[in-house]
């Protein structure tokens, strides 16, 4: 159709029932090239960026493929942009020397920003417990304060509609029990150092949700007893540590008495079998094997009583 010498455009079926406030959001959720040197990090970001053989891949990818998932930002009051997802293919981008990546500009509150970076992070195959962590307690506190808007629940302490808290809508997201979600939090407790060994794997995850209840002085000194004696709480010393935290009576000479106790149950010694194969007959099985051992070191412990 043409009107006055041009064309006119017809409005689609679905553009009829566009409004207005509709076709700006569509116009702000294009995407759009953005300099990484005007993007920042999203404050108190739970999860590490690490230069691992992953992230070698990811680097390897842009520079072949180019950034194929657009990260989403939000602008900040000084024309520069918060990431909310995108931090890795940012570092990535900048180790591979490019300048800029795609980027869908987002307006969001504090809130809805949080529950986007923890959801697309939680995606991850391999997760610290660290990150967890704070990355569920995040979430859930947003959550929460989403909860108390009148527009969303009908009482005071973060309980949706249809009578579910929160803490059981994000265990249900996460695919985690609401008790394990809790614990996971209890982590955020602990102080830095005893954190990392969380992290990895030197003190198991329900030793440190036990030692999370220790003070954060009492932490400290545990750390110093950790390092002196060379090592580490095991699940029963930790419960045994919290118990007298709990009772007011948790010294470093309690600590270190404590530590101290299940030394030798504690004990693991692991021989490869390439290493002893060779000092059996070659269809002798691992029980053979381990009672010959004891054996020679009942001997061995007779002869030196003598």
């Amino acid at each position: 159709m043409k009107h006055n010498g041009e064309s006119l455009k017809l409005a689609s079926y679905e553009d009829l029932f566009k409004n207005e406030e509709t076709r700006q959001e569509e116009q702000q959720e294009r995407v759009q090239m953005i300099a990484i040197a005007e993007m920042d990090d999203f404050p108190n970001h739970p999860f590490h960026v690490c230069n691992d053989e992953k992230m070698q891949d990811t680097i390897e990818s842009i520079q072949a493929n180019g950034v194929l998932v657009p990260a989403i930002v939000r602008p900040k009051e000084n024309g520069r942009y918060e990431i909310v997802s995108g931090h890795r293919r940012r570092y990535a981008c900048t180790a591979a020397g490019i300048a800029e990546m795609p980027a869908i500009i987002r307006e969001m509150t504090d809130d809805e920003a949080i529950i986007i970076m923890v959801d697309s992070n939680l995606q991850r195959e391999t997760i610290l417990p660290s990150e967890k962590a704070f990355a569920y307690k995040m979430k859930l506190d947003a959550m929460k304060r989403q909860g108390k808007r009148t527009d969303l629940t009908s009482a005071q302490l973060g309980r949706k509609l249809g009578g579910k808290e929160s803490r059981e809508i994000l265990a249900e997201q996460v695919g985690e029990s609401r008790n394990q979600i809790a614990r996971f939090i209890r982590l955020t407790e602990l102080i830095p150092d005893i954190l990392e060994m969380v992290d990895e794997k030197e003190i198991s995850f329900n030793a440190g949700v036990e030692v999370s209840y220790l003070k954060k002085e009492e932490q400290q000194q545990l750390v110093e007893v950790m390092e002196y004696g060379e090592c580490v709480p095991s699940l029963s010393q930790a419960q045994r540590l919290k118990k007298a935290s709990a009772e007011n009576r948790l010294t470093k000479e309690v600590i270190a008495e404590i530590m101290s106790e299940d030394r030798a149950a504690d004990i693991k010694l692991t021989l490869g079998g390439s290493k002893i194969k060779r000092y059996f007959p070659r269809d002798y099985t691992p029980k053979q094997m381990e009672q010959v051992i004891l054996n020679l070191l009942e001997h061995w412990s007779k002869e030196k009583q003598r």
